[in-house]
């Protein structure tokens, strides 16, 4: 018998273990959603771009130095990183990796949190005061955790279990096999990080000094979730100039970004919009709009999971810039192609789906079936997948993430925290035969 069969029996049949793992997972997320950490995407001059993130930085470098790990480390721009040192195996070094800040997408806190015990399967009314439900209509998914106790909010901000389960899942796995010594594993790395919700937190992650030969981001949604494939993803800045002049004058003299902007928007493909892809389908986004007569912008979003499509995807921009210009005049539409990530699978399959394998016998092990679907978006394992650090994502239990109808099953969120256990417990062995 394997060793991760043993952790997963004593884990499944130590019915008070659990029942008091369930208390301290409830306890700790509730303290860590407490902090108000909402990234700010505007500001890419300070690292962490809210000051909320250093505080719980902080707080956490406190708490698991309290814990007993070692080398634990805060940075100047608030990475949090410890070490669990081998205790009997040793071998390759995983890692787990979780970021602290929240989606600015809806507001933050004060955070009023509560659970929905024995859960009945219908409508949980939110906040009765604004009318505001969690209805099964809008999110019938949520059946199916009828009979669990489920984490909602008074409908007013979001939960922040995106990532702050995450965070708790982790923790609460390093105070597990702290505790529990007759746990044999080898050396384990994890790092707290700031800005993943802004796009930035790679940028300043020193994989070095992180010093793990892989990882894993536990920053997936509903349970059983496993990804390892992402969107290759661009993000292109469309400058438009036009000619202003007086309305009374401007026939065959005035030329109308605003309206060159339209065109641009119609020339794109109908059928490869967000709105109309699913899958592995990609598409074109204009998210953002601003400007002038004089000077319009388009901010926009490629994504595909095929590398070439995506090469193609940014030559058919260039085309229609090309095209517009020769009709309006050289100079009136410019293109910047600005590449943000790329599709970890290109690495993970070169020599690294043993990882995956790991992850996905570790939920095997602990009763939960894994999910496999390529995300339709990125995560930090895309950037440090690239970086040298291969990364899947695993799930965390969470769903309706970045939104104020965000719920987390608590069930869920304890099987994220088995799931860390699992293959902290094998990952020593990785590429030994």
């Amino acid at each position: 018998m394997n060793r991760g069969v043993i952790v997963s029996d004593r884990l499944r049949k130590e019915d008070d273990l659990l029942k008091l793992d369930r208390d301290r997972l409830v306890h700790r997320f509730m303290d860590y959603i407490s902090y108000n950490t909402q990234s700010d995407e505007e500001n890419d001059q300070v690292y962490p771009s809210t000051p909320g993130q250093m505080v719980l930085a902080k707080h956490l470098k406190e708490e698991l130095e309290g814990l007993g790990l070692s080398e634990v480390t805060l940075d100047e721009n608030g990475y949090v990183m410890a070490t669990l040192p081998a205790n009997g195996e040793e071998g390759r070094v995983v890692g787990f990796i979780s970021h602290m800040d929240t989606s600015p997408d809806a507001p933050g806190g004060p955070m009023h949190a509560r659970i929905v015990e024995n859960y009945d399967g219908k409508d949980i009314p939110l906040n009765e005061e604004r009318k505001i439900v969690l209805s099964v209509k809008d999110f019938p998914e949520i059946a199916k955790y009828r009979g669990q106790d489920i984490m909602v909010t008074d409908g007013t901000t979001l939960l922040g279990s995106d990532d702050k389960a995450g965070v708790t899942a982790i923790v609460s796995a390093m105070e597990y096999l702290l505790q529990h010594p007759e746990v044999k594993h080898g050396k384990i790395r994890i790092a707290f990080t700031p800005d993943e919700e802004t796009g930035r937190s790679p940028l300043k992650f020193d994989v070095k000094a992180f010093g793990a030969d892989f990882a894993y981001t536990v920053d997936g949604g509903e349970l059983g979730g496993l990804e390892y494939e992402n969107f290759n993803a661009a993000n292109p800045v469309v400058t438009i100039r036009g000619r202003s002049v007086h309305t009374g004058d401007a026939k065959g003299k005035m030329v109308n970004a605003i309206s060159i902007a339209s065109e641009w928007q119609e020339m794109l493909p109908e059928g490869e919009k967000p709105e109309y892809t699913e899958g592995r389908e990609g598409f074109f986004h204009v998210y953002k709009i601003s400007g002038t007569v004089e000077k319009c912008t388009l901010d926009m979003l490629v994504r595909d999971h095929d590398s070439e499509k995506f090469r193609k995807r940014k030559v058919y921009l260039q085309d229609m810039a090309d095209f517009l210009n020769r009709k309006y005049g050289k100079g009136t539409v410019s293109l910047e192609l600005i590449d943000v990530y790329f599709n970890m699978m290109d690495i993970i399959e070169k020599g690294h789906m043993d990882i995956v394998e790991l992850a996905r016998q570790a939920m095997k092990d602990v009763g939960v079936k894994p999910v496999e679907l390529p995300i339709r978006g990125g995560t930090d394992g895309a950037q440090l997948s690239f970086k040298g650090l291969p990364c899947p994502n695993i799930f965390t239990g969470g769903a309706n993430f970045h939104s104020r109808f965000e719920y987390l099953p608590l069930d869920s969120m304890e099987k994220a925290c088995e799931t860390v256990i699992e293959i902290a417990c094998r990952a020593w062995k990785i590429g030994k035969k």
